[in-house]
């Protein structure tokens, strides 16, 4: 069995949830920020939260979410984790872990070697880290936009304090060649497995997740 663990974010239907199970992710994520196409009602993400089996590991995406927010996805929606994907500070993190008891994974944006250190600073208070690209100054996501960052950057890091999940601009043709560059363990993919924003595509969710699971074969 592969030790590498897949999250194939933004879905937003039945057949999304069926084909992710169907591949083999480990996590599925449902994202609760207006300004996504990849955004979903309380209702919308209730139902496909009951749709997914057991095992499948069930991740809300917010961004700088309040306590009301949060309150309300997690009374509507049954969750197995909550990521974190704005400017939460490692004190907002720890209080959001605190008062849900569920898993805390923290988004950080990474653009250069200088970004490398919130990794560490959060390490302390998240249950696992997202290490994904810093989107640009002027973009209207904080994620999802299928941009990379340097993997080498991470190339002998594979070893910190909180399990950590590679994300930004993969897709099925190079999500092996960032595993094996990086030591990832963990990737997560949305746009990359789409035909247009907020589209899945269950072919693409399989032939990621397939080349993820056998980069290091």
């Amino acid at each position: 069995m592969s030790d590498i663990r897949v999250k194939i974010c933004g879905l937003r239907s039945a057949d999304d949830i069926a084909a992710a199970a169907k591949a083999g992710a480990a996590y599925v994520g449902f994202v609760f920020f207006a300004k996504s196409p990849r955004h979903l009602q309380l209702n919308e993400a209730a139902a496909l939260a009951a749709m997914a089996p057991v095992g499948l590991c069930k991740v809300a995406l917010t961004v700088n979410a309040s306590d009301a927010e949060l309150d309300a996805i997690t009374a509507a929606v049954p969750l197995d984790m909550l990521q974190l994907h704005g400017k939460e500070s490692p004190e907002r993190v720890a209080e959001v872990k605190a008062r849900y008891g569920l898993p805390v994974m923290k988004a950080i944006g990474v653009a250069d070697a200088a970004d490398l250190a919130q990794i560490d600073l959060y390490s302390s208070v998240a249950d696992q880290l997202l290490i994904d690209a810093k989107p640009p100054k002027d973009a209207a996501l904080p994620g999802g936009n299928g941009l990379a960052f340097d993997w080498r950057l991470l190339a002998g890091r594979k070893y910190w304090r909180k399990p950590w999940m590679l994300a930004g601009g993969l897709t099925p043709d190079n999500v092996a060649e960032a595993i094996r560059m990086t030591g990832a363990s963990q990737v997560d993919v949305s746009s990359g497995v789409e035909t247009a924003p907020g589209q899945k595509d269950t072919g693409l969710i399989k032939s990621f997740t397939n080349s993820a699971l056998t980069a290091r074969d």
